[in-house]
């Protein structure tokens, strides 16, 4: 009788796992037609000399002139090798609802270029119309971050991008081999496929090397802030270099999470740079003074929005430090996206730090850091210097399909 039970729950599954699926698959949503430049765009490049002179986590080589350079040619599991048609590849990848078990969303859905490749609500909308749990975090300069999403779990870009395609609420695929199967279905992946990597079948490493290719071009970096640096931000006005100077101030401490020219935690490297005014030990090392925790937990901290996390994030409360730049475009803020304005979130660190058991060391003992209201004016207005409009306007970055009704 148990027997007959299991094999009776088993075919009941199968049926289910049926019917799911031919509702997926039958899934109603309107046809895209993909439309690419008769001539490759120019994916391959540089980081400017400003960042090349902080980025020391990943593999640079240095040319003729002796100019150091990103190793674009041989790449490594961080930072890939980029081919203009490897990335070409990647923004279809990137762009096509197809990778959705129902064809209804894509990667990009949860992630829009005019919002620096995050998304404007606080939780995103899956493949089903469920919601995620999370904010959806902006793309920014991943190819020099590590410890990604906002519970640090990927190590790197290409295992950054494959986890939303299975994940149950956000695209749904059940299995790679599934969507391998999917895409030789269609037409105009075997031709890219083959002008990104050669001869040979469609497979999860490619799919995952061509995402890669094309978010880890997406670089942020001719802001403001970048045009500023080499004239001593001479284009900022008075109340933009007041917020500069808060930020970088031993008061407020901004720089010692967000730090650096990515304005991101040091994920990768036992040395971090002070906003540009030289090196400094990462805490988050042995013998450091605990900034950023113990290794397991790098990248990440307690800011005290609350007393009692709902979703703990790493650890305690600990989530992902990310990379200011584009801020003003990335509302609303934290995993949650709790806040929608920038001045919200400065009048947390003000003002509302709760005193959870691991708070950030440099919080503790502080129910915030008391700025005027002057200050938070000044600091909102440096935060805007780190717009990177001509990103988030490149087409080469945008939708490469087409709606047709």
């Amino acid at each position: 009788m148990k027997k007959t039970l299991l094999i009776a729950s088993a075919l009941i599954g199968a049926t289910v796992a049926m019917v799911a699926c031919q509702k997926y698959e039958n899934t109603d949503v309107k046809a895209q037609k993909l439309v690419l430049p008769a001539q490759l765009a120019n994916y391959k490049t540089e980081y400017p000399a400003h960042f090349l002179q902080e980025i020391t986590q990943i593999t640079t080589v240095t040319d003729a002139s002796g100019n150091m350079k990103i190793d674009t040619v041989q790449g490594n599991a961080q930072n890939p090798k980029i081919t203009n048609a490897g990335a070409t590849l990647g923004r279809v990848l990137f762009y096509d609802r197809a990778l959705s078990i129902n064809n209804s969303v894509a990667c990009a859905s949860c992630h829009l270029q005019a919002n620096a490749f995050s998304d404007n609500v606080a939780h995103s909308k899956g493949f089903a119309g469920s919601i995620t749990p999370r904010n959806s975090m902006a793309i920014v300069n991943v190819g020099i971050n590590n410890n990604l999403f906002w519970d640090s779990r990927a190590q790197s870009v290409p295992e950054l991008v494959s986890q939303p395609i299975l994940n149950h609420i956000e695209m749904g695929m059940e299995n790679t081999e599934d969507l391998i199967n999917k895409l030789k279905k269609i037409a105009y992946y075997a031709p890219l496929f083959e002008a990104a990597f050669g001869t040979g079948p469609i497979t999860s490493e490619k799919i995952a090397d061509g995402m890669s290719q094309f978010l880890t071009s997406i670089k942020s970096t001719n802001s403001k802030f970048d045009q500023g640096v080499a004239s001593n931000f001479a284009n900022f006005s008075n109340l933009e270099l007041t917020g500069k100077n808060i930020f970088m101030s031993d008061r407020a401490q901004c720089v010692q999470c967000h730090a650096g020219v990515n304005f991101s935690a040091p994920d990768n490297n036992p040395m971090i740079f002070n906003g540009g005014s030289g090196p400094i030990i990462d805490p988050g090392f042995p013998g450091g003074g605990g900034g950023y925790g113990s290794p397991e937990v790098r990248g990440t901290a307690n800011i005290g929005l609350d007393l009692i996390y709902a979703d703990q994030g790493k650890s305690n409360g600990k989530f992902k430090i990310p990379s200011l730049r584009n801020i003003a475009l990335t509302a609303p803020y934290m995993h949650d996206g709790r806040f929608t304005t920038l001045a919200q979130v400065i009048n947390h660190y003000s003002q509302d730090i709760k005193p959870h058991t691991s708070l950030d060391d440099k919080f503790v003992g502080k129910n915030g850091l008391n700025f005027t209201d002057a200050e938070k004016k000044a600091l909102v207005a440096f935060l805007n210097t780190l717009t990177d409009h001509s990103m988030v306007g490149d087409a080469k970055f945008s939708n490469p399909f087409v709606v047709q009704n």
